[in-house]
């Protein structure tokens, strides 16, 4: 069996890109440093993104080196999917609500370590004026730093994506079982 050819990143960013770039975010602080990094992995621009692992490229800079370096040669093998499929026929972007998942089950951090929990809902806006759910999934980051006081890097990330429900069936028609029990009904005497 031949390999896959990899997708290609996407285009460079146009004056009407909706992709987020969130600035004044505190690197000392893990969490201003995941939800910010969280924001900018799930902001898609299908105009522009070939498919969802663009949006981490543009993310990589809260990410430590290895990680980076990890994610740049990294190569999709196969396309992004129905929902992407959806999102690019609207030419749609997506913004995301963050929020954190601060249930306290998560190891306390330390001077060099530190875990979020974080939840990501989204909404796809599309060019022609459709909405659609946009990406929604529950993330878990590991951020490492070299001292106290440097900025927070995140290492690893682990992700659970949000099931999509399925649509209902088109149906133009009553089926015919309730077609036939509603005309073989008879009315008492």
């Amino acid at each position: 069996m031949a390999p896959k050819a990899p997708l290609p990143s996407g285009r460079p960013l146009g004056a009407d890109a909706h992709v987020p770039s969130p600035s004044g975010v505190d690197g000392t602080d893990a969490t201003e440093v995941s939800e910010a990094w969280a924001e900018v992995a799930y902001g898609h621009d299908t105009k522009y993104d070939y498919g969802p692992h663009d949006a981490v490229l543009r993310s990589a800079r809260w990410f430590t080196a290895p990680k980076a370096a990890a994610e740049r040669s990294y190569r999709p093998a196969s396309g992004a999917g129905n929902e992407w499929n959806t999102w690019a026929g609207h030419r749609a972007w997506t913004t995301v609500d963050v929020s954190a998942d601060d249930d306290a089950d998560g190891p306390a951090d330390t001077a060099v370590l530190a875990y979020r929990a974080l939840f990501v809902e989204g909404t796809a806006h599309g060019r022609d004026g459709w909405t659609g759910t946009g990406p929604r999934a529950s993330v878990y980051l590991k951020l490492t730093r070299a001292g106290d006081g440097r900025p927070w890097r995140i290492s690893e990330v682990e992700t659970v994506e949000a099931a999509t429900p399925p649509s209902p069936p088109a149906s133009s028609s009553p089926s015919p079982v309730s077609s036939t029990s509603s005309s073989s009904a008879t009315t008492p005497s």
